[in-house]
């Protein structure tokens, strides 16, 4: 059993419990944030309290936090609360150096668009500029401001409907349905200079239980629960499948002609322990290559329950 850290944010300064929480509470998408205040000056700011929370009504939702060091606001509220505006431009790897420049608390009468070297780029619906160099920006409109405190380091959320959004084509799905994660090259938050890029090997896809009725890690067969070999991951992958779908014994015996499983059951023959590990082994393979069906076969061969 793992040992824990276990903290009570109370019993800290704001300075002291900020690192734990937005270290653990990671990656974190980026709200580049575009605003003007009341005589028209822009203000280019990034917050990783953010996220989506509605597609209808479009909602996102992003959170200027009093700072912790002085407990002053952020330009950003301020001018939202003269202007209830804001284009929420996303960051991907190639614009994130210049990002983090944006984040400078430069003066309330100077452009971080120019200090970054970034190009404005004039809305449609909405008065501030969005960043010409972002891959997707959405033009919104302020719906809400709601106070979580008055202390340093107490968040402000700014809750922004989505009246006008603008995807580059090169990121778009070819049928233009949808966003390619990886043309996107999202980047996000973690703690402290730390950051994250999704792009490559790093990205993986997880199939969505909700197309279907697992069965459930509980109705594992008793050797695959409580192996000692195949991982949590492994386990829910194979427990993703719903019961109509599970080999048949009939299925499992002619797996076993399979070129591998046959070379593996010649090979080991003679040693039990061996070949279970080599079919598990051969299980977790073929996890691995998303080929679920496959794995279950080879996973309720008889020799591996015989040999448990």
């Amino acid at each position: 059993m793992a040992e824990f850290h276990s903290l009570t944010p109370t019993d800290l300064t704001p300075a002291q419990w900020h690192p734990f929480l937005v270290g653990a509470v990671a990656p974190r998408p980026v709200a580049f944030a575009s605003t003007i205040d009341a005589e028209g000056r822009v203000n280019l700011s990034p917050y990783s309290f953010f996220n989506a929370f509605s597609s209808n009504p479009p909602i996102l939702v992003f959170s200027p936090a009093n700072r912790v060091r002085d407990n002053t606001q952020k330009h950003t509220l301020q001018n939202v609360r003269e202007v209830p505006e804001v284009v929420i431009n996303i960051c991907d790897f190639a614009l994130v150096e210049q990002m983090s420049l944006a984040s400078t608390e430069y003066g309330k009468e100077v452009n971080e668009f120019t200090k970054a070297g970034l190009t404005e780029l004039t809305s449609e619906l909405v008065r501030p500029p969005r960043v010409a160099e972002a891959p997707a920006a959405f033009e919104c409109v302020v719906e809400q401001i709601i106070e979580l405190g008055q202390n340093n380091g107490a968040g402000n959320l700014i809750i922004c409907r989505v009246v006008r959004a603008h995807f580059r084509q090169d990121i778009l799905l070819p049928d233009a349905t949808g966003i390619d994660p990886f043309k996107l090259d999202a980047v996000a938050r973690l703690g402290g200079d730390w950051y994250c890029r999704a792009s490559g090997a790093s990205l993986f896809e997880v199939p969505k239980p909700n197309r279907h009725i697992g069965i459930g890690i509980d109705q594992l067969p008793e050797h695959l629960r409580n192996s000692d070999v195949l991982t949590g991951n492994e386990l829910g992958r194979l427990a993703n499948i719903e019961s109509d779908a599970l080999p048949t014994p009939a299925q499992v015996e002619e797996f076993k002609s399979e070129p591998m499983v046959a070379y593996l059951m010649n090979k080991y023959r003679a040693d039990a322990p061996e070949l279970k590990k080599q079919l598990l082994q051969l299980g977790r393979e073929l996890l691995a290559e998303g080929k679920v069906a496959e794995a279950w076969k080879a996973l309720s061969i008889k020799q591996i329950l015989q040999f448990t």
